[in-house]
């Protein structure tokens, strides 16, 4: 089994080829989950992720004769980039076999680091099928991105450096996608320091190391916003330190993600893809777990798909009251809109949107209904604004 003088050894390969990220502490989020919470920035590495640990460290491991044919992994994105950079460092051939949804700005970033990608298949698992198959056609190095000790060994140097950093932390929250991060951190941590609690995160559409260690059935889904470890199958080499080492796992949904992304973007400015929130996510779900723990979180990537971070953005403004959706029916007239409008900027809102409906309506013919996306304060502001519509004699509603 992995074991921490694996670690040290990895330690000692990274030093001078992955950066030391620093861990600090987040006055607002502990204030607002009821633990203090300590930060790991590895959204911060070359390629915005702790997977270059695990690329650089089984990289070094290749004898000569390996490095020469060249590697292959399959990736939907964070491990592809990790290989990548490093081999390219290194003068190694590399192939990247990523699935067909993987986002464009990880496809485009892993062929900018002049690897050869490949995109097959819908799922984790055909593209893992192609990569075994070209391995063996081509006389590739097979890297996985999880299930194998040098790789989760090199990604247990994050514990390393939390724990020098801040030696009083309570419990290790991480995201659990196959397994290798969790396996290299809880490995090292319990040999650090023994009695540390170790909590391993899935999503709830793919508890697959849940499943795997307790045995259980929980459906699995078919995608989220957490595509870095939207894994179907859990490792076996990862699965079996998880057991021993990993003292709870726990699963979030996909609001306590976009809410979570949407934190760490507000209030500590820093961008985290879906997987490297879900650690805060629990806090946010769970607290009652960690209140008044030294809690510390790794934030494991920020390889976001800018599409899908305007969305969290916007989804978060309307959860929050920030953003909101009214109808507003009255007589069509002319000067109508300008009452309205001049209505909702006196009570201190800003349109964002206006649709004028006249055809598809079941109103009267002489009336009018319009639909506006105002931006507000939040959702007191949202009902002054509704209330302010109504006393000037319109029908308002929140959409």
């Amino acid at each position: 089994m992995l074991s921490y003088s694996d670690i040290q050894a990895a330690a000692t390969r990274l030093r001078d080829h992955v950066l030391h990220t620093p861990c600090v502490a987040s006055q607002t989020l502990s204030d607002i989950v009821g633990a203090q919470v300590f930060l790991k920035f590895e959204n911060l590495q070359f390629t915005a992720s702790f997977k270059e640990r695990g690329a650089c460290n089984r990289l070094q491991l290749l004898t000569e004769q390996e490095k020469a044919r060249g590697v292959i992994a399959m990736s939907a994105g964070n491990h592809a980039q990790g290989l990548a950079y490093h081999a390219q460092r290194m003068g190694v051939r590399a192939v990247i076999v990523m699935p067909r949804f993987t986002p464009g700005v990880k496809v485009e970033r892993t062929r900018g680091f002049g690897a050869e990608v490949v995109l097959h298949g819908d799922t984790l698992e055909a593209a893992r099928q192609h990569a075994y198959q070209l391995a063996q056609e081509q006389n590739l190095i097979f890297v996985h991105p999880f299930d194998d000790e040098a790789v989760a060994a090199g990604q247990g140097t994050l514990a390393m450096e939390m724990l020098a950093e801040q030696p009083d932390l309570d419990t290790l929250v991480v995201a659990i996608g196959g397994g290798g991060l969790i396996a290299g951190i809880a490995t090292a941590a319990k040999a650090l320091k023994p009695g540390m609690r170790v909590v391993g995160v899935q999503t709830e559409r793919f508890p697959s190391m849940l499943n795997a260690v307790h045995g259980s059935h929980l459906p699995m889904g078919t995608s989220t916003i957490a595509e870095g470890i939207a894994v179907a199958t859990a490792g076996q080499i990862t699965q079996q330190v998880v057991r021993e080492r990993v003292d709870e796992l726990l699963l979030v949904d996909e609001g306590d993600i976009e809410q979570a992304v949407l934190m760490l973007l507000e209030i500590e400015k820093t961008l985290v893809e879906g997987a490297g929130a879900v650690g805060l996510a629990a806090l946010i779900r769970h607290r009652d777990k960690f209140k008044g723990q030294k809690v510390g979180l790794v934030l494991s990537g920020g390889n976001i798909d800018p599409l899908l971070l305007a969305a969290i953005i916007e989804r978060g403004m309307a959860r929050s009251g920030r953003l909101a959706r009214i109808r507003v029916s009255a007589r069509d007239i002319p000067g109508v809109l300008a009452k309205i409008t001049a209505t909702v900027a006196e009570a201190g809102a800003n349109i964002e949107e206006v649709h004028h409906q006249r055809a598809f309506t079941m109103l009267a013919a002489q009336n009018v209904e319009i639909d506006f996306v105002l931006q507000t304060r939040n959702t007191q502001h949202i009902e002054q604004v509704l209330k302010a519509l109504r006393d000037a004699g319109m029908e308002a509603m929140r959409v």
